[in-house]
């Protein structure tokens, strides 16, 4: 059997041992209630959430009474939107967001839309972005809320988001940021970006699944959300139910692992992604690749093989784990909303494989990447009617190389 090559680091990330390490002890001996406060086994629950909702908050400039826990960055996302909707004013009855965002975000804000609240999709250029003045011209007397990603999940294109929210802060709206797929990979700073609400996922950054946080800005301004969910008051009445003591602790130490090698660890898989797409990029021809060019994660490749069905180069590529589209959507059949967005032709939309890089890809399992790909397209493409000849690879590209 050979040996599974995993990029598919956008889906899902492998958990660091070091965080699976810290986790451990609140599994067996330090397994009490954080809520009990009437004993040790309790009040050591309860100073490890503290703990790890000071890394939390430390990792984005926030104050850990700004940090509620939850179970990943979708209910993070659906507890902000509904939160802020449920609780505006003065007749504020509009979301505004992004035509690439996640359905983590989208959802809810058609749900919400639905039930008679207004909604608002703004479009992204060719590379997947929003043009800033784009929301500035957007923003309205009846605007409560913007909700724009920090990272696309598909392409890794990063939305201006500092420029953002100083217009939101401008004109007096409320700014909320997915940033599942930034967090741990790209700077954040909650106060300097003008962020009211942030979004948080612990399975993306070498965390456990299960666990995520939502940053709520405490003043200038406050910010008030309705609960989604009632019953036991904890995480200050917003996220009610018996915290979840290590899944927190997990997602504690994976963001201060994360942000503590950032620099190097980012330029280290930067070259390994950028090597990926060069090789690719030299041996095939009619290769489009999709998203910003530079402002973009260092982790993320999204690449269309035209006249190549995405499904088979998928399952041509059986011993390396890659994906045609976000995790969420990928077993849908039609092309991806986001490259769609961006214009993406549906031919090439449907063609696209996102490679996504961890601190644990390493450079001969980057080659060893780069000689399936060929290896899958040029086969695929000798039976496909519509692909022309097929590009002769330079000497020594499909080289090993460590």
């Amino acid at each position: 059997m050979k040996t599974m090559i995993y990029m598919d680091n956008h889906a899902t990330t492998r958990v660091d041992p070091r965080v699976l390490e810290a986790m451990l002890p609140f599994f067996d001996t330090e397994y009490g209630n954080a809520a009990s406060r009437t004993h040790r086994f309790g009040w050591r629950a309860e100073e490890a959430m503290h703990q790890a909702r000071t890394r939390v908050a430390r990792a984005i400039g926030a104050d850990p009474k700004e940090i509620i826990f939850t179970s990943g960055a979708t209910e993070a996302s659906n507890l902000a939107l509904n939160g802020v909707l449920a609780r505006a004013r003065d007749g504020r009855d509009e979301i505004i967001t992004g035509a690439t965002e996640h359905p983590a975000v989208l959802d809810p804000a058609r749900a919400l839309e639905a039930r008679g609240a207004r909604l608002t999709i703004l479009p992204v250029d060719r590379c997947g972005r929003v043009d800033p003045e784009e929301v500035r011209r957007a923003i309205g007397a009846r605007t409560a809320l913007v909700s724009l990603m920090t990272a696309n999940n598909e392409v890794g294109t990063l939305h201006p988001i500092a420029a953002i929210g100083a217009i939101c802060k401008e004109r007096d709206v409320l700014f909320h940021t997915d940033a599942a797929q930034a967090a741990g990979k790209v700077p954040l700073d909650v106060r300097a970006a003008g962020i009211d609400l942030l979004s948080i996922s612990g399975h993306k950054i070498h965390g456990p699944k299960g666990i995520g946080a939502l940053y709520i800005r405490r003043k200038n301004p406050r910010v008030i959300l309705e609960p989604m969910l009632h019953g036991g008051g904890q995480e200050r009445g917003l996220r009610p139910g018996t915290l979840n003591v290590p899944g927190a602790v997990g997602l504690g130490v994976a963001l201060e692992l994360a942000c503590a090698s950032m620099p190097e660890e980012a330029a280290r898989i930067a070259a390994l992604r950028d090597r990926l797409q060069r090789e690719l990029l030299e041996a095939l021809d009619a290769v489009q690749l999709n998203g910003h060019p530079v402002e973009r994660l260092p982790n993320n490749l999204n690449l269309s093989f035209a006249h190549v069905e995405g499904e088979s180069l998928l399952m041509g590529l059986g011993d390396v784990a890659v994906s045609s589209g976000s995790a969420c959507t990928s077993e849908k059949r039609e092309p991806s909303h986001g490259l769609r967005a961006m214009g993406v032709a549906d031919d090439m939309a449907q063609s696209s494989i996102r490679f996504g890089l961890s601190r644990f890809t390493t450079e001969e399992e980057v080659g060893q990447v780069v000689r399936r790909v060929v290896e899958t397209v040029r086969r695929l493409r000798e039976m496909s009617p519509f692909a022309g000849p097929a590009k002769a690879a330079p000497a020594g590209v499909l080289g090993t190389r460590t």
